[in-house]
């Protein structure tokens, strides 16, 4: 079985690809290793396609335009246990490879190169990506999933095959990448980093990376594989913050030092309980989705909220702050009714409809998030189990 395949992405790279290409295999033929050299074409119009085949590269065509369509083609196609990718834009150093393939031998699923720790020469990153975008985003990957990686969008990586495919990855464009950290590191597979350069590429257009618009795309990404961080943490925040004023204001004036709060937080307050449960309900939804169709992983504790979470429990529980929401109304309408419902206090009014409003907020919501769980969590079937209608 050939040990290594080396994938290139490539779209309209004829200025470079030959030299990406004569680096790569004379990698191969220093070292001895079994591998090839494969060029997933994303649509090229500049004869770069016809460079690889002269070259004695193997040419895969990706189906569609996007840089991670491009990259998931290739790794389906590639013949090698091991694939080590970069960009064919002659930025990366084909023929110091020696790293990555000795951490793979080594048990690693996925080496990551790091551009900082190895070298970025003069002008080959633009200093807004070096200084904020690369690092911004990296710490936020490795804060959120955990990762031990410090350069999350580095091009240049080496990993298993079967494990990167196992991942079963879903993006398309250049966020293929930081996912690829992403859902390993979700997995538990074995990451490991190792040093590695960047120079100027050699070609005479610009990038396809746009600035604003992949880095969006990209911290998106990171924030929409972690539910917990996104939905779970600021919920519970915001739960519990409502909570230690709303509790107090509803009997008084709240007095901190020289600071004095009243019925203007008491509506803050309440605003932060019924958000900061719609959130916690939102990592709930999120997280089912996403374990059922394996995006994420899932995980005892949550396998266990599953079995106790129903739609019935849920409706019970709306049903209860439904009903304690129709007792303190029935409380304040009495003790209108008792002062001959002649004018009352502004306070207590208000006081009395946030009572109302948070009770009333949070049993709808645990009723129609508790149907959505319902749908969700709906276990499915093979197609070919439907039944087939005959006509009559």
């Amino acid at each position: 079985m050939t040990e290594l395949t080396i994938l290139m992405p490539c779209l309209n790279e004829a200025e470079t690809l030959e030299t990406c290409i004569l680096k790569a295999q004379g990698f191969l033929a220093r070292t001895g290793i079994d591998g090839e050299v494969l060029i997933s074409d994303n649509g090229s119009t500049d004869g770069s396609r016809e460079i690889a085949e002269r070259l004695g590269a193997r040419v895969v065509l990706a189906p569609r335009r996007g840089n991670g369509i491009a990259l998931s083609t290739g790794i389906a196609a590639a013949r090698g246990r091991f694939v080590i990718m970069g960009d064919s834009d002659d930025s990366y150093d084909f023929s110091r490879l020696d790293a990555f393939v000795e951490e793979l031998r080594k048990g690693a699923d996925l080496v990551m190169g790091n551009r900082f720790l190895g070298g970025i020469e003069p002008g080959a990153m633009p200093l807004l990506h070096k200084y904020l975008g690369n690092p911004v985003l990296s710490f936020i990957g490795r804060t959120l999933y955990r990762a031990p990686v410090g350069d999350f969008q580095c091009g240049l990586r080496g990993f298993r095959r079967d494990a990167i495919l196992g991942l079963s990855l879903i993006t398309e464009q250049l966020e293929f990448c930081p996912e690829m950290v992403m859902r390993a590191a979700l997995a538990d597979l074995k990451i490991v980093e190792v040093p590695t350069t960047l120079k100027p590429d050699g070609r005479s257009r610009k990038p396809h990376l746009r600035t604003w618009h992949d880095g969006w795309r990209h911290l998106k990404l990171l924030l929409t594989f972690a539910p917990f961080s996104l939905f779970l943490y600021p919920g519970l925040a915001l739960l519990g913050l409502g909570a230690a004023l709303f509790a107090p204001l509803m009997f008084g004036p709240l007095h901190l030092g020289a600071v004095s709060l009243d019925t203007g937080a008491l509506i803050f307050a309440a605003a932060f309980i019924i958000t900061g449960f719609q959130l916690v309900w939102f990592h709930a939804l999120a997280r089912l989705f996403a374990v059922r169709t394996n995006l994420l992983p899932t995980s005892p504790r949550f396998e266990a909220l599953r079995a106790r979470l129903s739609v019935e429990a849920a409706c019970q529980a709306g049903a209860f702050f439904l009903l304690m929401a129709f007792v303190a109304t029935a409380i304040s309408v009495g003790f209108w009714a008792s002062t001959g419902f002649g004018a009352m206090d502004p306070g207590a009014i208000t006081r009395s409809a946030a009572l109302v409003a948070v009770l009333s907020a949070l049993g709808m919501q645990s009723v129609t998030n508790g149907f959505l769980w319902g749908l969700l969590n709906q276990r499915s079937r093979p197609a070919a189990a439907d039944p087939v209608l005959q006509n009559a």
